[in-house]
């Protein structure tokens, strides 16, 4: 029991060094669209389904939400893909805003964003519709625009983290976002990030990046292997081998089979193959019994090996595929059946997962990658590695949707609450001092706002969430009450700072909140020296009153927009206006009375 908790605050350790770290997410981002719907009634025309819409959900898919899983683990995530500018690239946008994620994607006008909408009765998929076309390729100007995007984002990383070199993660699932010329800078650029993630369809695309690590589903390893050319025997020892024809046949792909030794009777593949097709093939499926995978060209049987399953076959040619990857490490995804994960220097990890309805594991795999990428970042050895990526998978598989795993949840699954830092949130300008020092001397980043915060509302706690994704450590400095009535006439504030402190400090964004009496913070961003100072508006930073000694005292500074129609004295004007009609408070007398007499 004490071997298994010693081991447990292990693993939370590593999820606490990869706080803040910066990671750039570059591929093909997507929409998931979720609609559920009820359904008692056959229609006339078809023996088919009435459907009635009850709710629609949207999330970020592909590179897009390996991105906020980067976020909500706690890494520093920045998202640069070609994004349609239409609906679904909006609602895109506010589930990147709504994620912490540095979103630096760039318009590609006429070429709409993918979508996947699936439609579901009673949490069962019974459809999926996909929009978005790989031959819709990106325009050189798009092109360019990308490439400057990618090195921006890459220098902002550098410079928001001291220096320090980013991570890179590709994710290329086919749907044109990353065509050759971006795959050549990536490439020609490989010494710029300390470490390099790839989940690709087609790892064959990507030869001289010399990833850290690469994380290819089990169809999309043995693809690999097929086109690798040449007939292959296996490292281990197994008696499983590999067949691959010397020259392909004319009317299509080459044919990779998998069975038992030479001289071993070979079975045929089952039929019914069942699974979805992967961009630029017409078949990639898993049958029934998951013992055959199926692509163009590509097929894999094991049953022919007796006693032979995924995970044995993965291992017996891990070698192989870091040969042809040039990966470091090689993460051979399973879905239900784990993975299976080997270094370079010959070492192994088999992890296992628990089976779920497919409409739960959605995403999943980005979970994956994001937490392995951040722990490999993070120096963690490859064992602790693999079973982070796995264990966040595993417990983002609860329900049907689109799978994001939290920092807070990864930690509880290790029965590691987040670590308190003794600190009260709501705290003075004297213990302010100390707290800072405390997060400094861990290496954390500190990001400082300030404000009225009277009435807290949705512009502000987006805001603070945005704010909070700029750093590793939220300071907010809130006006003291004589501060509020100087600023904003004898009527102001609505709420007492007690009230006000209370209700920030309770938002999960916000790590520390103090008050102050003068008109500008001026004496605090001088004890508190940010790294990043952050202020409502739409103007440009230069315009910010404290912008020249927030850069004196080495920090930067950054304005973030509010919401429209959501501030504080728009929501106190139409408090009044109701307030005018006392009927409207009749059944809360003292409501109208405090309102009347504001």
């Amino acid at each position: 029991m004490a071997g298994a908790a010693a081991e447990q605050r292990r693993l939370a350790t590593v999820v606490e060094s990869w706080l803040g770290r910066p990671v750039l997410i570059v591929g093909d981002a997507m929409l998931d669209e979720w609609r559920f719907a009820e359904s008692d009634r056959l229609c006339r025309e078809a023996p088919a389904p009435v459907l009635t819409l009850r709710r629609r959900i949207s999330a970020a898919g592909g590179a897009a939400n390996t991105a906020v899983n980067v976020a909500t683990l706690g890494g520093r995530a920045v998202l640069v893909a070609p994004v349609g500018a239409d609906v679904a690239g909006d609602e895109l946008h506010d589930c990147l805003d709504r994620a912490g994620v540095w979103d630096r994607t760039v318009n590609q006008p006429g070429r709409p964003t993918p979508v996947k909408r699936r439609m579901l009765a009673g949490n069962q998929i019974l459809l999926r519709e996909d929009s978005g076309d790989p031959d819709d390729a990106l325009d050189p100007e798009g092109v360019t625009r990308l490439l400057t995007a990618l090195d921006c984002a890459t220098e902002e990383l550098r410079a928001a983290a001291g220096g320090e070199a980013p991570t890179l993660v590709v994710c290329d699932y086919g749907l044109g976002a990353l065509p050759a010329p971006v795959r050549a800078w990536l490439v020609e650029h490989r010494e710029r990030y300390a470490t390099v993630a790839l989940d690709a369809h087609d790892l064959a695309d990507w030869r001289g990046l010399a990833p850290t690590v690469v994380t290819p589903s089990f169809a999309e390893a043995t693809r690999l292997l097929a086109r690798a050319g040449g007939a292959t025997r296996p490292t281990s020892g197994t008696d499983l081998h590999l067949e691959h024809p010397d020259i392909d046949p004319a009317d299509g792909p080459s044919e990779l089979s998998v069975g038992a030794a030479p001289g071993g009777a070979r079975a045929d593949d089952r039929a019914g193959p069942v699974g979805e097709p992967t961009p630029g093939e017409s078949r990639v499926a898993l049958t029934g019994d998951g013992l055959s995978v199926t692509g163009t060209g590509v097929t894999v049987n094991t049953e022919a090996g007796a006693g032979v399953d995924r995970a044995v076959l993965a291992e017996s040619r891990l070698a192989e595929l870091h040969a042809h990857t040039g990966a470091d490490v090689v993460a051979v995804t399973l879905d239900t059946d784990g993975a299976v994960v080997g270094g370079a220097d010959g070492e192994r990890r088999r992890s296992h997962s628990t089976p779920v309805p497919a409409s739960h594991a959605v995403g999943a795999g980005d979970a994956y990658l994001a937490a392995m990428t951040l722990a490999l970042a993070a120096a963690a050895p490859l064992p602790t590695a693999a079973q982070l990526a796995q264990l966040a998978a595993t417990i983002t598989v609860s329900d049907t949707g689109t799978c994001v795993c939290l920092r807070d949840d990864l930690l509880a699954a290790l029965d590691m609450p987040p670590e308190a830092t003794g600190h009260p949130a709501v705290v003075g300008t004297d213990e302010l001092d100390a707290i800072v020092a405390e997060h400094r001397e861990a290496g954390r980043s500190v990001v400082f706002t300030n404000g009225c915060f009277d009435v807290l509302h949705p512009g502000h706690v987006r805001y603070l969430e945005q704010a909070r994704a700029l750093g590793d450590l939220l300071i907010v400095a809130v006006n003291s009450d004589g501060s509020v009535r100087r600023l904003k006439g004898p009527d102001r504030p609505v709420n007492p700072v007690e009230d006000r402190g209370t209700l920030l400090a309770a938002l999960s964004c916000v790590d520390h909140v103090v008050v102050f009496e003068e008109d500008s913070p001026a004496a605090l961003i001088e004890a508190v020296r940010p790294d990043v100072y952050v202020k409502g508006g739409d103007y440009p930073p230069e315009l910010v009153p404290e912008a020249p000694l927030v850069r004196r005292l080495g920090g930067q500074v950054r304005t973030l927009g509010y919401v429209p129609d959501r501030s504080t004295s728009a929501i106190i004007e139409r408090i009044r206006s109701h307030g005018q009609d006392p009927s409207s408070y009749a059944s809360d007398p003292s409501l109208s009375t405090r309102i009347q007499s504001s």
